[in-house]
């Protein structure tokens, strides 16, 4: 059982589409596993709004950053925006751009 659905932004697909070809797989691969189960390894509350899905792959940490939708009947996760982090935070003018988008989003 799926406990939500997932919806990228343009922001979020650009940034999987720009980075190699098997580490977006295996983000993607995470993000589908994420759904079906309750692993903060994969899928972690960064703050009220925020939620990131959570990638490593050869030392490198991946990040797609998104938000909770449950104005319709399935709830969604609104997927914003990616990074590849290079420190142990996710940087804040990430999280802030996040907030942005989903304000602009339920507007």
């Amino acid at each position: 059982m799926k406990y939500f659905e997932i919806v990228f932004l343009q922001e979020a697909f650009d940034f999987l589409k720009n980075i190699d070809e098997k580490h977006a797989e295996k983000i993607l691969y995470n993000i589908r596993k994420a759904q079906v189960s309750k692993d903060p390894k994969l899928f972690k509350k960064l703050n009220a709004e925020i939620w990131e899905f959570r990638t490593l792959i050869d030392r490198n940490q991946y990040r797609l950053l998104g938000f909770w939708d449950k104005s319709s009947m399935n709830t969604r996760v609104v997927v914003t925006t990616g990074v590849l982090k290079k420190s142990s935070q996710v940087p804040e003018s990430e999280i802030n751009k996040a907030i942005r988008i989903r304000s602009a989003y339920f507007n």
